[in-house]
């Protein structure tokens, strides 16, 4: 990250970028300190600055996040030149309030008892930091960068056509 990457405290910006991409990869590390991802379904970004998930009550990640907290996810969507990586600490619980309240009937294929299927946890991920990248994905934006590279012999600066932002939770 260069010293010019702007860092701010709102995190309305980052989840205006991943709101939608569902589809996040959730980084723990295992029993054996190996990394380990695998994909999950953001459900929504809370007011205080965390993003929520169901799980199950037995999966790996349950054990893993109790064991080290610790935790990144990676958001990518390429048909729009936006990616995101958070960092942050992990949590499993079971309100059964939230569970409700958050509750569709797409997640049936995980939990075919519905939202009062016992085996249902909320993990809740508290952002620590996130990075988020967004280049314009126009061909118009694409032939300024390429332009002003050829017309002035510098390469385009980050701000010229991408969006490059460090946000600190804390």
């Amino acid at each position: 990250m260069s010293d010019q990457t702007p860092v701010t405290h709102d995190l309305s910006k980052l989840f205006e970028k991943i709101k939608d991409v569902r589809i996040a990869m959730l980084t723990t590390t295992d029993e054996q300190h190996q990394l380990h991802s695998r994909p999950m379904y953001t459900l929504k970004p809370e007011h205080d600055g965390s993003l929520l998930f169901f799980t199950d009550a037995d999966s790996a990640k349950v054990f893993e996040v109790r064991r080290d907290d610790s935790v990144n996810l990676s958001y990518s969507n390429p048909k729009d030149n936006v990616y995101a990586s958070v960092t942050g600490t992990a949590e499993v619980n079971q309100d059964k309030a939230k569970i409700a309240e958050l509750w569709s009937e797409d997640m049936r294929a995980w939990f075919p008892k519905g939202k009062d299927d016992p085996s249902i946890r909320i993990l809740k991920i508290t952002i620590y930091k996130a990075e988020y990248w967004d280049s314009p994905s126009s061909i118009l934006s694409r032939a300024y960068a390429y332009a002003r590279a050829v017309a002035t012999g510098e390469k385009s600066k980050d701000d010229d056509v991408n969006q490059h932002a460090q946000v600190k939770a804390r």
